[in-house]
């Protein structure tokens, strides 16, 4: 009898817990996909957007904001970002998080970033905007062109 009712209190004690882990995970999961939602680029490609401390900490006392577009495989892109804020870093990434492309300081020996990548594979694409160093951000414009091949 003993051992009954010891394989019922197991049970009894097992099943809620499990069901309360399981639906604590699923809201979990759910608030993690809210909290990160990256801003679609427009469809002039141009954004004029503010970089501050309420964005995504880089880990080296800088922030990041990112952004999502739509490429097609063959597409050759240049992503232009410029600031009088700060030092600019573009990265482009795929959906899974890598580096597809990055850039740090133009051609024109600014601060400010362009990247020209070529893209393998359909799908979206987040570009990464962010500071150089511990800088805190300021404001930016970002530009996204498709180039035509010639």
């Amino acid at each position: 009898m003993t051992d009954a009712f010891a394989i019922r209190w197991h049970r009894t004690l097992i099943v809620p817990a499990t069901l309360l882990a399981l639906c604590l995970t699923t809201i979990s999961a759910r608030a993690q996909n809210k909290v990160y939602s990256p801003i679609p680029v427009p469809a002039n490609n141009e954004v004029s957007d503010t970089l501050t401390e309420k964005d995504i900490p880089t880990g080296e006392g800088g922030f990041a904001r990112d952004y999502v577009v739509n490429l097609d495989a063959g597409d050759q892109v240049a992503v232009d970002l410029i600031s009088d804020s700060f030092d600019t870093i573009v990265t482009l990434m795929s959906s899974d998080g890598s580096t597809v492309a990055e850039n740090d300081d133009g051609p024109d020996g600014s601060t400010n970033s362009l990247l020209f990548s070529r893209i393998t594979d359909s799908g979206d694409y987040i570009i990464r905007v962010r500071a150089f160093g511990e800088t805190s951000g300021g404001s930016f414009k970002l530009k996204v062109t498709r180039l035509k091949p010639i």
